[in-house]
């Protein structure tokens, strides 16, 4: 079984050698009926064979064309706080992937933390998810939060997030790829975002454009960075990134796109004394915080670092001797911020004025 390092790293072509290439064959021969499923259930949307639903309430799609993170949680996070800061009601619904039965995953519980007046419901069924928050939260607009290849439920804006460091899945479908549908998937998205978009220079931008706009020409194009704010522990407790500046840490994560937040480390001028990568969404055990415990206690760290993500399930504001922080991220915009509002100012007329 391959660790989610060791598969991006064959997928890629990073890893060289027999057994790679034996696995890229094999990789290679499975992603033929998985692409065929995807291309078929696309079509029977496209042609009508499949049913799409409709809600009585704007909605909006945040999701992305590559397996694992993008950066959508820090849009959807600026999407809900735009509109509740103009007085709409917004419920955020999501499948709930990684969630335990009568749990909430990671993304639920950061989310929560950051905006305490939105509900979030998770259920793999949006539809019946959509037409609760209707009900029960008189919801006035609903953010769909991973969404973009959940074609039941119909959209009135489709975000696609774009990631500047794997912008393309290696250009192929999972599982020889992280590709979760051909390219020409793009043609339905409204808006596509290029994320961490920091990470590369003005002509590397271009590139990735004109590549997405040789399958959506002049779809309206965003650039965005996930900037770091503040150092948080799980009391809620903050400090300023620079106080580990130039200083050992360890750091550890459990989310899609680990090479992202170890850029982000470096951004900091954080020193990476140890590295440890968890699956996506990992739920960590008692064995996983003692591992990391000594993990950390063998480093030359003065302080472990993870992401909100793995915080708020760890929920220790230590391990061993050494003080546990997540870098807290703010999504900013480089490109295309009044053209998103634009696009998002239509659905606020159409939301009802709630009650004084």
């Amino acid at each position: 079984m391959l660790t989610p390092q060791q598969f991006r790293e064959i997928v890629s072509g990073r890893r060289r050698g027999i057994t790679a290439g034996l696995w890229r064959v094999l990789l290679g021969i499975a992603e033929y009926p998985y692409s065929w499923e995807v291309r078929r259930r696309n079509h029977h949307y496209d042609s009508g064979k499949m049913e799409v639903h409709r809600v009585d309430v704007p909605v909006i799609s945040v999701g992305n064309i590559t397996m694992g993170g993008t950066g959508k949680t820090p849009m959807v996070q600026w999407l809900a706080r735009w509109f509740r800061d103009r007085n709409v009601r917004v419920c955020l619904i999501s499948r709930g992937y990684g969630a335990e039965e009568g749990s909430r995953n990671d993304e639920a519980l950061e989310l929560e933390q950051k905006l305490p007046d939105v509900p979030h419901v998770q259920n793999p069924d949006r539809v019946a998810a959509a037409k609760m928050a209707i009900e029960e939260f008189n919801t006035q607009l609903i953010i769909l939060d991973d969404a973009f290849q959940h074609r039941r439920i119909h959209r009135d804006l489709d975000i696609v997030l774009v990631d500047a460091i794997e912008p393309f899945g290696f250009e192929r479908v999972f599982p020889r790829g992280t590709l979760r549908e051909p390219l020409r998937g793009l043609q339905r998205a409204d808006i596509v975002a290029l994320t961490r978009a920091d990470m590369m220079d003005a002509p590397g931008r271009f590139e990735i454009r004109g590549q997405v706009e040789r399958f959506h020409a002049d779809v309206p194009w965003l650039e965005l960075t996930h900037a770091p704010q503040a150092l948080l522990a799980a009391d809620e407790a903050r400090q300023p990134i620079n106080s580990l500046r130039q200083k050992p840490v360890a750091a550890f994560s459990a989310i899609g796109n680990p090479a992202g937040f170890r850029h982000t480390l470096e951004q900091c001028d954080f020193v990476i004394d140890e590295w440890r990568e968890f699956p996506d969404h990992h739920n960590f055990t008692r064995e996983d915080i003692d591992s990391l415990r000594q993990w950390a206690a063998d480093s030359n760290a003065e302080a472990v670092v993870c992401t909100h993500k793995d915080l708020v399930k760890i929920g220790l504001e230590r391990l061993g001797e050494l003080p546990l922080w997540a870098v807290e991220i703010g999504m900013q915009f480089i490109y295309g911020q009044q053209q998103l509002e634009e696009h998002l100012q239509p659905l606020l007329d159409r939301v009802q004025t709630p009650e004084s």
